[in-house]
């Protein structure tokens, strides 16, 4: 394939395909935290991470061998790499550990940091716009998200899991920074395979202790790794792709606040976990926010 039937405008209009990739993503990435937590039931927290991201990698590299993408440019091997050993390793590892003493609104709450951190960083590194009623919106939801924390009931402390997640969330946003220019040459689910499989290669040396934890792993831990390859790893980290792609990192990081509200109303329906108005109000505040950073644009 030639380089012009790769490239990719890094900024598009808000369409249907820009909206269901979103979705996707939002939903996928909102079921990750109660899977990650079955998972740990019987998976180490790297391990956990090795099984899932090779899971991903099988098909992600079979895309790669039949596509035959153009392959990186000298100055973009680094890029690529940053975001199979950043956004797929570390991250991952990461947020499995700091799962193991946080609970899933603290957690959401502190990942949630990514939206500021990716736009302060895409304002100072890419020269992106992001205005007054956008950083408006930003904290609205970023209050919401807190109150969705704080209604669980656990409360928020600082420990090591939340130091964790916090890097957790570095690792995602300096990713999008990182990775946005590839978009220029590369299409979105080009760059989103390298990653699973770069990410898959960085965590194979506790791929073999992972597979040995399979054996003893119940139905529900093995459910949970195997989904978690393939929903919101293979399938939302190419949606993902597709949204920065469409957008500018700054405005495409902000949907993520979506995610816990999601999270919640899906907690609702599947599990019958019913939130209180605390966490009702946090999740309309979230979403409120999102809507106010998209206003007229």
């Amino acid at each position: 394939m030639t380089v012009n039937a790769l490239a990719t405008p890094t900024a598009r209009s808000f369409d249907m395909t820009t909206t269901i990739a979103i979705v996707v993503t939002v939903v996928a990435w909102a079921s990750a935290f109660p899977a990650i937590r079955a998972g740990l039931t019987a998976f180490g927290p790297a391990e956990l991470g090795a099984v899932r991201f090779a899971i991903a990698a099988v098909p992600a590299a079979l895309f790669l061998l039949a596509m035959r993408p153009a392959l990186p440019a000298l100055n973009e091997i680094w890029r690529f790499a940053f975001g199979g050993i950043v956004f797929v390793g570390f991250y991952t590892v990461l947020l499995n550990f700091g799962e193991l003493t946080v609970s899933a609104g603290a957690a959401s709450f502190i990942i949630n940091v990514n939206p500021i951190i990716t736009a302060a960083l895409a304002m100072m590194l890419l020269g992106e716009r992001f205005p007054l009623l956008a950083w408006i919106g930003t904290f609205v939801s970023f209050a919401g998200i807190g109150l969705i924390a704080l209604g669980e009931g656990d409360g928020l402390r600082v420990d090591h899991g939340a130091l964790l997640i916090l890097g957790a969330a570095f690792c995602n946003s300096f990713s999008t920074i990182v990775q946005k220019p590839l978009f220029k040459r590369h299409k979105a689910l080009t760059v989103s395979a390298w990653n699973m499989v770069i990410g898959a290669v960085f965590l194979s040396p506790v791929l073999l202790s992972g597979l040995d934890q399979v054996a003893a792993a119940n139905s529900e831990a093995l459910f949970a790794a195997v989904y978690l390859g393939i929903v919101p790893s293979l399938v939302a980290y190419g949606t993902w792709a597709v949204v920065l792609s469409r957008l500018p990192a700054s405005r495409a990081s902000n949907f993520m606040y979506c995610v816990p509200p999601v999270a919640t109303a899906m907690g609702f329906l599947w599990l019958g976990e019913v939130p209180g108005m605390v966490g009702i109000l946090g999740g309309a505040l979230a979403l409120g926010g999102v809507i106010v950073v998209n206003l007229k644009r």
